[in-house]
């Protein structure tokens, strides 16, 4: 039996972070950290920082969400290529305003796949936002749009807070880059979105 794509950086993106979590300066190395990047051209940070997670709780909330909702993109796209492009470039971009926001902190770190598995998961909604999600303990199904807007709500609660090392403004940007992304690539998806929503029935 092959392994979809998405299982594979589920597979990579769990590796990567149990090395970090046990060699602290590899951890510390791949994190996202603007001022390094201005100062030493360390651009690759852009990427690493979404291959490590800061406990088990960050990796497994980013890793449930891209497992339930990757495959499906995958199979939207029809094009490995097409996926690993809007997971990985939704790292990147999703850290631009980080970046340019924090470039000058030397004391700024942050890390996490949350901007790719959030453009992931918006792209997903966009085909299908009636999707249920299964939630941890929760016994009846969450639709994804609103999965999608609970983890944007949160995720604006902890950016607030900005007390760990989680770049929850990642989520939003990330958001906006899936939809982006998905709508250049298959414009008539927002009708049927539309579409879905207006014919969704809570009871059914």
């Amino acid at each position: 039996m092959s392994l979809s794509l998405t299982l594979i950086v589920i597979i990579i993106t769990v590796v990567t972070s149990l090395l970090a979590w046990n060699n602290a300066n590899l951890f510390e190395r791949w994190m996202f950290t603007p001022y390094l990047i201005r100062t030493r051209n360390q651009y690759d940070r852009f990427l690493t920082s979404g291959f490590i997670h800061n406990d088990w709780g960050h990796l497994l909330f980013n890793m449930i969400t891209l497992y339930f909702f990757g495959t499906a993109v995958e199979q939207y796209f029809r094009s490995p290529l097409l996926f690993l492009v809007l997971y990985l470039v939704g790292i990147v971009v999703s850290s631009l305003p980080t970046y340019a926001k924090h470039k000058n902190h030397s004391h700024y770190h942050s890390l996490g796949a949350s901007g790719g598995v959030s453009a992931i998961l918006f792209s997903a909604i966009l085909f299908d936002p009636i999707r249920g999600l299964y939630l941890f303990f929760i016994p009846i199904p969450i639709p994804g749009f609103i999965f999608g807007i609970l983890y944007l709500f949160y995720s604006a609660y902890r950016a607030k807070q900005a007390n760990d090392n989680i770049n929850h403004d990642a989520h939003l940007y990330g958001a906006l880059f899936g939809v982006a992304f998905t709508l250049v690539l298959f414009p008539s998806v927002i009708s049927n979105f539309f579409y879905q929503l207006a014919n969704w029935n809570i009871f059914n």
